[in-house]
């Protein structure tokens, strides 16, 4: 870890600072925590624009206080908004700073035009190439060629270099516990017993070449079924007709489409286990310290579970789906030459077994603790 605790000098007076990341909710999670070395650092107001997908979750991360959601063309999204009237908005924000978060593969340039022309006078971010003046403060990108980091330290070493640093670097959400009666409703209802055991499995993916086939799915859940003596909730955004119905025989049970964000992330926390491929999920389970076991379609490698107990399985992409930059090309074959765990329904059912049994020491381990803190008071 890259440690620094005087703040950049230049930085040091920033009270309002401007964090871009127009991505997906996942990526966001994973720059909470520098986002929170910015905040304590400089003690500071924390302003993130994201995408209409990203925002859905900037409420629940506690550093966060306000956002600006924008659909940006040079981003993947359904649809863009006004660069004008972005640019605009953002100058009469009148920001100190703006700290632009990227994944390697990603260009940082019209993001640090987007805040050059909105006038922000500090302006950091990693570049391949020299940005010039378009930002102030900028660190050489060195990956995926020299090394690969994960995103989260990715992030945290960016922000180090203007002196921003926090000694909890571990991802937190919010949980809305009020919701937890509202959820076991509708658990209820779709037919889950609540005194029995259960897992989430989530197989939506934003991305077709992550899905994971349903007849893998179905013979992960038959073997799972034969060990663990537990029920099956579904998540995700739209209903995988064919995997529901493949999977009619087994204790398996649909919130699909049935839950907001904050009912997710309530969801999650009160989980004993997660299994998902590797999507937004998977940054929730660690952000609510719940136990994931992920299938991991061979695309970004730094984007695994963030310090929380977690296995990962791997599964190759089809060629025809495989990306066109040529940087995540290149960190591809370095990943599909390495020897990685395989995403088999075997592997998946003997790892998901053992996360859930210890899962289940670790949550009676959580559950003595307070108790014991409780009896103390």
């Amino acid at each position: 870890m890259k440690e620094n605790t005087t703040p950049h000098r230049q930085w040091a007076g920033c009270k309002r600072i401007l964090v871009v990341r127009p991505d997906n909710m996942g990526d966001l999670l994973m720059s909470a925590p520098a986002i929170r070395a910015l905040k304590q650092t400089f003690d500071c107001e924390i302003t993130v624009l994201t995408s209409s997908r990203g925002a859905l979750i900037a409420d629940s991360i506690p550093e966060i206080d306000d956002t600006i959601v924008f659909d940006a063309p040079w981003v993947k999204t359904t649809s863009t908004d006004d660069y004008n009237e972005i640019i605009t908005l953002l100058r009469n924000e009148e920001f100190d700073g703006a700290v632009i978060f990227t994944v390697y593969s990603q260009n940082p340039l019209p993001s640090a035009m987007m805040v050059y022309q909105a006038g922000i006078p500090l302006r950091l971010a990693y570049c391949r190439e020299n940005p010039y003046g378009l930002l102030t403060h900028w660190e050489p990108d060195k990956e995926p060629y020299d090394y690969i980091r994960h995103q989260v330290r990715r992030d945290l070493d960016l922000v180090s270099s203007i002196g921003a640093f926090t000694a909890d670097e571990q991802l937190k959400l919010e949980v809305d516990e009020s919701l937890w009666p509202v959820i076991r409703t509708k658990m209820s209802a779709a037919g889950l017993d609540l005194e029995k055991p259960w897992i989430i499995l989530h197989p939506d993916v934003s991305e077709e070449k992550r899905l994971y086939p349903v007849a893998e799915w179905v013979a992960a859940v038959e073997k799972l079924s034969a060990t663990l003596n537990c029920q099956f909730l579904l998540t995700g955004l739209q209903p995988n007709e064919a995997l529901i119905q493949a999977l009619e025989s087994y204790p398996v049970y649909s919130l699909t489409g049935q839950l907001d964000i904050y009912e997710l992330i309530t969801l999650v926390s009160h989980a004993r286990l997660v299994i998902a491929v590797n999507t937004g999920i998977i940054h929730i389970a660690a952000a609510t310290d719940t136990s994931v076991l992920v299938i991991y379609a061979l695309t970004n490698p730094q984007h695994t579970p963030w310090n929380v107990h977690s296995k990962v399985l791997y599964f190759d992409i089809p060629e025809k789906l495989r990306s066109r930059n040529e940087v995540v090309r290149y960190a591809y074959h370095i990943s599909a030459q390495k020897m990685l765990p395989p995403a088999t329904p075997e592997s998946i059912a003997i790892s998901a077994a053992a996360l859930f049994e210890q899962a289940d020491v670790h949550s009676s381990s959580v559950r003595g603790h307070n108790a014991a803190l409780l009896s103390n008071q």
